[in-house]
């Protein structure tokens, strides 16, 4: 098989033959037969002294303009392709997570740039967030059905990465029922979750080793969870003995089905959920001199693009200083941030500095990022996006 071929400019190949999965726009040849490659295109790239190198999917179009699938030439990217990768992605899953809910694919992490995919047990929701992943659903949909044979299958095509793609939005069922909830089972706790309406695939399945953390420490404890969602980490707390639980979100969806998780989970009795904006509902607790053994504030990204970085760095500082005013002498604040532009030590230096001017001194005991289903790439640091630091405030 021959692919066509794209270029890289001379001087511009020494980060990519480190291990680098991206090439940018800037660094390839831009002539005009690239230029008018379709998006999404399957190539094989050169050195500037015309070695190739490797295959990969390219959009003339887009700022990364190259994501490499295999280092190696002119490779078929068919099911056979996807169902090599797949299954690996799996086998490592299943080492860590055998009840079959997980991360099954994130990204170039996994080999498959671009893709990510969720399973929840025999369902399978897919994110297509690059023009080649679109362009290969066909051949994903069947390396699907062969390594897993799923019951249903739903495309979540509704990421702002598709933007910087230059792609369409679209949600809809590739396999199965057309509709109606699915379940997710985490730490021994039930989710009923609805894959075509809740943010990207439904769930998160990132926090799990910290909404463990935060379960082995609730017992007899009072535990606020801000930005609750679907309310993973207060259902994680209840199942650990908490006392009392209130959980606060701005989505009256994501309430239902917290309060439906509750139920589902023998647990209602102890969770409280209720509609409110996260920082005006901090300080009305704090007027209200209400305080809490546990604080977990998990929102979502502040820090969209770079440009916002300043903006959500101050945005972090905040949330934590309005956090740490409602924890107990003695108590714990967990704080997260999903940002991938807003690094590990920036973030740690913002919510140590909001701890600090709240009046709390303490101690940093936890730091960490996401479960061993969301694997990094170890040249693309930024795919590390989960960050979460555990606090203990005197």
């Amino acid at each position: 098989m021959t692919h066509p071929k794209i270029t890289l400019q001379s001087g511009h190949n020494r980060r990519v033959s480190a291990g680098h999965p991206w090439v940018y726009s800037n660094e390839i040849d831009m002539n005009a037969e690239a230029k008018a490659l379709p998006p999404g295109s399957v190539v094989t790239l050169t050195d500037p002294h015309g070695h190739a190198f490797a295959t990969a999917f390219f959009n003339p179009h887009s700022l990364i303009a190259a994501r490499i699938l295999v280092r190696k030439p002119d490779i078929a990217i068919d099911s056979a392709f996807f169902a090599e990768r797949l299954g690996k992605a799996k086998a490592l899953r299943d080492v860590f997570f055998p009840e079959g809910h997980y991360r099954l694919v994130h990204a170039e992490a996994d080999g498959l740039p671009g893709l990510v995919i969720d399973r929840f047990g025999d369902t399978c929701v897919i994110q297509a967030n690059s023009a080649g992943v679109s362009l290969c659903m066909d051949s994903i949909v069947t390396a699907l059905e062969e390594v897993l044979a799923p019951r249903r299958i739903i495309l979540r095509g509704d990421s702002s990465a598709r933007d910087m793609e230059g792609m369409a939005s679209e949600v809809r069922v590739l396999k199965g029922p057309e509709s109606g909830p699915i379940e997710v089972i985490e730490n021994g706790a039930r989710f009923a979750v609805d894959p075509l309406e809740g943010q990207k695939t439904g769930w998160f399945f990132d926090h799990r080793p910290n909404r463990t953390f935060i379960k082995a420490i609730a017992k007899d404890r009072r535990i606020l969870d801000m930005f609750c969602y679907a309310g993973a980490f207060s259902i994680a707390a209840a199942m650990g003995g908490a006392s009392e639980v209130v959980g606060i979100d701005r989505s009256e969806l994501a309430l239902a089905s917290a309060n439906a998780a509750a139920e589902t989970n023998g647990v209602s009795e102890k969770c409280t959920f209720l509609r409110g904006e996260a920082f005006a509902e901090m300080e009305r607790l704090a007027t209200a001199g209400e305080s809490f053994d546990i604080v977990i504030v998990d929102p979502p990204a502040f820090v969209k693009s770079k440009k916002d970085l300043f903006a959500g760095l101050k945005g972090y500082r905040k949330m934590a200083r309005l956090a740490a005013r409602l924890v107990r002498p003695g108590g714990f604040m967990l704080a997260a941030s999903c940002s991938h532009n807003a690094s590990p030590a920036e973030f740690q230096q913002e919510i140590c500095r909001g701890a600090s001017e709240s009046g709390r001194t303490g101690r940093v005991i936890h730091t960490g990022g996401a479960g061993p289903d969301h694997p990094v790439h170890p040249q693309l640091p930024e795919s590390a996006y989960l960050k979460t630091m555990i606090m203990q405030l005197d």
